[in-house]
């Protein structure tokens, strides 16, 4: 039985997680997350079971490496992580939630050493096909403690047996293994061309519980995407009447 580990989670909109370690105890997390180590503490970077493992991560879109940080010193010590993006990080007790746990690729941020983070490949061909975000997801597995990162705020739902839920799948960040997944299509033409939420929704049915967030990622950037496009044509129309000989040019070059 793996030990708990202490933690803090610091911050609002943009949080880290500092972990307390004892002598000997380790913690894991995806290379680039560690935000600061105290003294004692030593770092190992590698793919953590072979090089086959850590090519099974990439394909989730999650770095090839697992870096360890262990405590090699006396005395209590600090490693802290910081999330990647405004939002949540959640704190998952395994042995609470049945040992494993299904998360969107991304959303992984680090774990008790002793966890194993593998692929998990969804049930359905359907799924696979146009889940788009859905269709490798990744497992975690263990006794421990895992921490996940969602955008916006989260929100939790415990679904009873045969109960059901249709999600936007990028809002969906983590669910049991408990929970039946699969990929349906919106229905209706003004739904799928108009309604903005894409062709395929998830459906999840219980039981089990499920980990909802309100701003995935690719959603906050096809906003910032939209708004910097705007800015830009902004931008060239001021520049282009300033620089230009149209009237406001005239005006501000004293008709010269």
């Amino acid at each position: 039985m793996a030990h708990e580990i202490d933690y803090q989670i610091l911050g609002d909109d943009l949080q880290a997680v500092v972990v307390e370690l004892d002598p000997g105890e380790a913690v894991q997390a995806e290379a680039g997350a560690m935000l600061y180590m105290e003294n004692g503490i030593e770092m190992n970077t590698g793919t953590d079971g072979g090089i086959f493992k850590g090519l099974k991560r990439a394909v989730t879109g999650e770095s090839f490496f697992i870096t360890t940080f262990k405590h090699g010193g006396a005395g209590k010590s600090h490693v802290a992580f910081a999330a990647p993006y405004p939002g949540r990080i959640i704190p998952l007790n395994m042995r609470e939630l049945g040992g494993s746990l299904l998360c969107q690729k991304d959303a992984f941020l680090c774990c008790a050493y002793g966890i194993d983070i593998t692929i998990a490949f969804t049930k359905r061909l359907g799924a696979g096909m146009f889940g788009g975000e859905g269709f490798i997801l990744q497992r975690l597995s263990g006794d421990g403690l895992a921490f996940a990162h969602a955008g916006g705020a989260i929100i939790v739902k415990d679904l009873a047996h045969g109960e059901h839920l249709r999600v936007d799948t990028g809002c969906l960040v983590a669910f049991q293994e408990s929970v039946d997944y699969d990929i349906k299509f919106v229905g209706g033409f003004k739904n799928a061309l108009f309604g903005g939420e894409g062709l395929f929704f998830a459906s999840l049915t219980g039981p089990g519980r499920v980990y909802l967030q309100t701003l995935p990622l690719s959603r906050l950037s096809d906003r910032i995407l939209s708004a910097a496009g705007g800015n830009r044509g902004e931008h060239r129309g001021v520049g282009g009447l300033v620089g230009g000989k149209g009237l406001l040019g005239d005006l501000l070059s004293g008709g010269k």
